[in-house]
């Protein structure tokens, strides 16, 4: 699963995660990674974190840039993904909402190796769930 940071860096213009960024998000619109999981909380994330930078109409062309990226498919959080995410947080002390989102997604049955993306060490913390980090990933 494709957590938010590599999307957001790969959005920026200037970010220091930025070419590795380029680097896996070119693999999976390349096929290279087969069909990769990504939850929508991230358009929510990605919104959040653009809105004080940009305009709506640039925000809403990047959504449609990466919600139409070849290989990346998007999974909606349910009630039950919601309650698992809630949970995760009081247990394992993820502060940020959209962490402990992404992290309940990649433990469920959509996610089968429970595998997430990302620069962020919290997803270690939480036992079942596989952080690789990006910097690390070999690509085909």
């Amino acid at each position: 699963m494709l957590e938010s940071d590599m999307l957001i860096a790969y959005l920026k213009k200037d970010d220091w995660l930025k070419p590795t960024a380029e680097r896996v998000v070119g693999a999976v619109e390349a096929g290279r990674l087969g069909e990769v999981a990504c939850s929508a909380a991230t358009l929510h994330e990605m919104y959040y974190v653009f809105s004080g930078h940009a305009p709506l109409h640039t925000i809403l062309a990047d959504f449609a840039r990466i919600t139409t990226m070849k290989n990346l498919k998007f999974l909606n959080p349910d009630a039950e993904t919601y309650l698992s995410a809630l949970h995760l947080a009081e247990t394992y002390k993820i502060s940020s909402v959209f962490d402990a989102l992404y992290a309940a997604t990649a433990l469920s049955p959509s996610v089968p190796d429970h595998t997430i993306i990302s620069t962020d060490a919290v997803f270690e913390k939480v036992p079942g769930l596989r952080r690789q980090p990006p910097e690390d990933l070999r690509v085909p």
